[in-house]
This record gives C-alpha cells, sequence and structure tokens, in this order.
C-alpha cells in the first residue's frame, strides 16, 4: 500500500544506503540540537518521527551517567518516554536531570522541548550491573536471522525520510503478527559517537508500523508511549523485534515485542496506541 493521502505525503528521498553520512541531530551547545531532514515522518512529513528523538534522549542519559558516574557500570535497564505532543522538523532544547540519586539505582529524567513546550519525557532507571552468569537463563523463542529473512523498502507504505533511512527485513506471518530486523547507516548525532543501546532506542518506535493490523489509510493509530526494558546492553548493527499488536474495541491498542541482537534475546518493549478511524 501506497500511503499518497497522508498528510504530507511525498516519497522518501532515496534508499537507506545512499543516505549514510548526514545525521538524524546535530548538536548546537550543550543542551540544543537541531533536527535534519532525516527525522521527519511518518504520519506528517512536516513532524518528526519520535523515533531518533528517542535515540537521542536516550544518549543524553547515557553521557549523563558517564560524567557523574565513570567509576559505576549502570545499565539503562528501563527505558519509559512518555509523548506529550508532535515535533517540528527543528531545533529543540534538552534538560537531564537526576530524580533519584543512588549507589546502585538511579532514576534520571531527560526532556526534549520546543518553543518552550516539552513534547517527549524519558524516564530511566539505571542499574548497577553484577555477574550472574550462573543464574542467566530464559525460555523465549529465537527468530530468525536477518539474513535469513526478505529485504522489504517500509519506505514504500510510509511516507518520511526517516523511515526510508531504515533497512528492513521482515517476516510478517499475518496481519498484526511477525518479525523484523532493522538498521540504519545514519549516525543519530554528528559526530558524536553513541551507544549500541542509544541507536536501538533511535530505532523503537518503528515497532508500531512494521507488522501493523490496520491499514493507516484507513485508520490512525499513533503511540502515546513507550516503554522498553532490557537484561543487558544490545551489540551490533541489527536490532530484532518479535512483533504481536492488538486492537481491541473501545480505541485503545498495543504494540508489544521481545527486542534481539545477534546473541539472542535483551528485553521488550511496549506501545499504547490510540486507534481513531479517519
Amino acid at each position: 500500500m501506497i500511503l499518497d493521502c497522508l498528510p504530507g505525503r511525498r516519497p522518501t528521498l532515496c534508499g537507506a544506503d545512499k543516505l549514510a553520512g548526514m545525521p538524524y541531530w546535530e548538536r548546537l551547545s550543550e543542551t540544543a540540537f537541531r533536527a535534519t531532514h532525516l527525522t521527519s515522518g511518518a504520519w506528517n512529513i512536516q513532524e518528526q518521527h519520535i523515533a531518533p528523538a528517542m535515540g537521542l534522549l536516550a544518549h543524553l542519559v547515557e553521557r549523563d551517567r558517564d560524567h557523574r558516574r565513570p567509576d559505576v557500570a549502570l545499565l539503562p535497564a528501563r527505558l519509559s518516554y512518555d509523548i506529550l505532543g508532535t515535533l517540528p522538523v527543528d531545533t529543540c532544547e534538552t534538560e537531564v536531570r537526576v530524580l533519584r540519586p543512588g549507589r546502585t539505582v538511579e532514576l534520571v529524567e531527560a526532556t526534549l522541548s520546543h518553543d518552550g513546550r516539552a513534547a517527549l519525557v524519558l524516564r530511566a532507571w539505571l542499574l548497577a550491573t553484577r555477574d550472574t552468569t550462573a543464574l542467566a537463563g530464559h525460555s523465549l523463542a529465537p527468530i530468525p536471522r536477518p539474513q535469513d529473512l526478505t529485504p522489504w523498502v517500509p519506505g514504500e507504505d510510509w511516507p518520511g525520510d526517516f523511515i526510508g533511512s531504515v533497512e528492513i527485513r521482515r517476516d510478517l506471518a499475518e496481519p498484526g503478527r511477525g518479525c523484523f530486523w532493522a538498521r540504519t547507516n545514519t549516525p543519530l548525532l554528528g559526530g558524536e559517537p553513541v551507544s549500541a543501546l542509544a541507536r536501538l532506542a533511535g530505532l523503537f518506535d518503528i515497532a508500531n508500523g512494521m507488522t501493523v493490523r490496520l491499514d493507516p489509510r484507513e485508520v490512525l493509530f499513533p503511540n502515546l508511549d513507550l516503554c522498553a526494558r532490557f537484561t543487558r546492553e544490545p551489540a551490533g548493527e541489527w536490532f530484532g523485534f518479535d512483533n504481536s499488536v492488538m486492537v481491541d474495541r473501545d480505541g485503545v491498542g498495543m504494540t508489544t515485542c521481545i527486542l534481539h541482537d545477534a546473541h539472542g534475546p535483551l528485553g521488550a518493549l511496549g506501545q499504547t496506541t490510540t486507534v481513531r478511524p479517519r
């Protein structure tokens, strides 16, 4: 399906490989960042896709942690985002503050604002790591490797340059159920290294649109939030999503998935959606 009827619909720039080099965000100061056109889409290309903003806030939480606590290994074990509004493709301000300091457990909040209005808030629980190798285990099913799945071009279905910058391999079992792997060659932040966790956070929000149950030409289903939990740091460039979408009769839906990297499952993600027939 081609979403020609979506607000601001136009073709994406080009394939993912040709967009390498330009970042999603450019730093202007310690707290100010400019969104590039590669953040645009997917419901409206005049607005930011919230995924790169989520990645930026995750990076700023890690950067703040590394400056304050360089002697302690603190894993961002939960990243909980609330989406308070839309964002234009423009300069944004950020703020990071520690809500609950602690020796082994911290709660940190990061906010992204535009023109004085907060649009995205992240609350991150940071946990001190320790060796629990002898206790490790899970019963989660593996998913096919990215090289074993069929390439799918999401930019053919979703508008905006952000979606056009992401490479997807997908196995769709049925509408609303399937798995996919995602990666991007686009740097999250120009001239500044970021972790694999921040790069994965910059892809979180596509989960809602990769195994849809509903046709976005007929129904809007934006998410209000996103909560991801990790049991370890992710690694590599490909990130896997074992995805399920549920829509119920009261106008509320949810997307849930188990997150993977090349080493196996590493966490889980959930989104609450508001379902609105056009």
